[in-house]
């Protein structure tokens, strides 16, 4: 059964889309918790008491609608309204329900007012379609319908199809048992026979085997199997089999890990040759980032060269103009002035010179700096990709097992077969010659 909800105002327009004569048939059928005894008088009512409150969507309108080819009766659709009301918080809200009958098919609309009148606020409906799509693919599952396939979870794909973020991000979220669950019910849901069951099971990362004595398991891409029966509510192994048939055509548990095995082999060695080359790109980009660096500080240290040596240049001229020339130069050098503005010039040419190496060596601390971060994220990076390298290696390496289990049992299985042999065998004639 569909359910699609959503919060609204428009009381009128909603009251009126309920009742309007284009339907075969409009039935009433229940008006809780309200004054009025007409749909339009209880919605009025919900929108003068939502007026004591800041909420402009006061009502939540849901609609249900089964397959089209399934009957359900009055009090089906009563029990999912009262399971849809307590998943979405709505409990003992005023409501109406109203059912419309239209070219044979029969649906329903649920109407609640989400005042609280105790505490004048609204019921807040938080991820309200996420646990209407829950209670949907539950009612679906439990009465055996035919899910609609748009309609069924995708968050269970087939592994293989993965990228390597998905991958990787699906091993960080290691799978809970109910994810397991929905994802065979949901194939389960969605299939009239075996081979859609089969495929299904596939594109959710699942392979369907024959167990011991006839069972049906699902087995995991680890290898993992999972018997049918128990992971679907209210459906027996009679049911399956009567469904899937015998299964003497599907793959052993033992085979069908062999078939995930080489199936995963090769995604694994896709994600290692991917990892590859975003090694090969990452070192190139770290290459050109250290080149433009290295060429962005070497233009700097050329123009602060330039900028010390013409600054040089000034103050040395600035220095040198304090000498006088002529007489006055000569009477300088006889009274002693000639050999303190020397003395001056020198001093400020040292503290020139300190201020100049100063600023040269504050340059190259800061490109020491700007390179050393340069180094450290590239080493960050680097790092990040050996991690994951190693990771996929070792994925790669565990299906590579799974995919040798076939040589490992039939190796077994000689053994064991020439041991018996020679358990059976006759003692061999040595002839007359034989020493006794």
């Amino acid at each position: 059964m569909i359910l699609q909800g959503n919060q609204r105002g428009g009381a009128k327009d909603l009251a009126l889309h309920l009742v309007k004569e284009e339907n075969d048939h409009v039935d009433v059928h229940e008006i809780r918790g309200f004054a009025s005894d007409n749909i339009m008088g209880a919605f009025n009512e919900a929108y003068a008491v939502s007026r004591g409150t800041k909420c402009k969507q006061f009502l939540y309108s849901l609609s249900l609608n089964p397959p089209p080819k399934e009957t359900v009766s009055t009090a089906e659709f009563e029990e999912v309204i009262n399971r849809a009301e307590a998943r979405l918080g709505l409990n003992g809200q005023p409501r109406a329900i109203v059912f419309h009958e239209k070219e044979g098919r029969r649906h329903a609309h649920a109407v609640w007012s989400r005042i609280d009148i105790d505490q004048m606020k609204a019921v807040q409906m938080s991820h309200d379609h996420r646990k209407l799509e829950s209670l949907s693919r539950e009612i679906f599952i439990e009465r055996g319908w035919d899910m609609p396939e748009g309609f069924a979870k995708r968050s269970e794909r087939n592994p293989k199809n993965f990228t390597l973020a998905e991958w990787q991000q699906a091993k960080r979220n290691h799978k809970d048992p109910r994810e397991i669950k929905t994802a065979i019910q949901d194939a389960w849901a969605i299939s009239d026979g075996k081979a859609a069951f089969s495929h299904a099971l596939e594109e959710r990362g699942y392979k369907l085997a024959r167990g011991d004595r006839g069972r049906f398991v699902a087995v995991d891409i680890f290898g993992e199997p999972y018997s049918i029966p128990r992971q679907l509510h209210g459906v027996n192994t009679k049911l399956v089999r009567q469904r899937l048939g015998d299964g003497a055509d599907l793959p052993s548990v033992d085979e069908a890990k062999i078939q995930i095995g080489h199936g995963m082999s090769a995604t694994m060695q896709r994600f290692r040759d991917e990892l590859a080359e975003q090694d090969k790109k990452r070192r190139e980009e770290a290459q050109t980032e250290k080149d433009r660096l290295v060429e962005r500080q070497r233009s700097e240290r050329t123009a602060l060269a330039q900028k010390l040596r013409q600054r040089e240049q000034t103050e040395a001229l600035e220095r040198q103009a304090r000498f006088r020339k002529g007489f006055k130069g000569l009477w300088d050098r006889l009274n002693g002035q000639h050999k303190q503005t020397q003395q001056r010039n020198e001093f400020e040419a040292a503290k020139a010179q300190k201020r100049d190496r100063i600023e040269k060596d504050r340059l190259i601390t800061q490109q020491l700096a700007q390179r050393r971060i340069l180094k450290e994220r590239a080493a960050e990076q680097r790092q990040s990709l050996e991690q994951q390298k190693r990771e996929v290696q070792t994925d790669l390496s565990r299906f590579n097992e799974l995919a040798q289990g076939n040589r490992q049992s039939k190796l077994e299985e000689f053994k064991r077969s020439r041991q018996a042999n020679r358990r059976r065998a006759p003692p061999r004639d040595r002839g007359a010659g034989a020493i006794s």
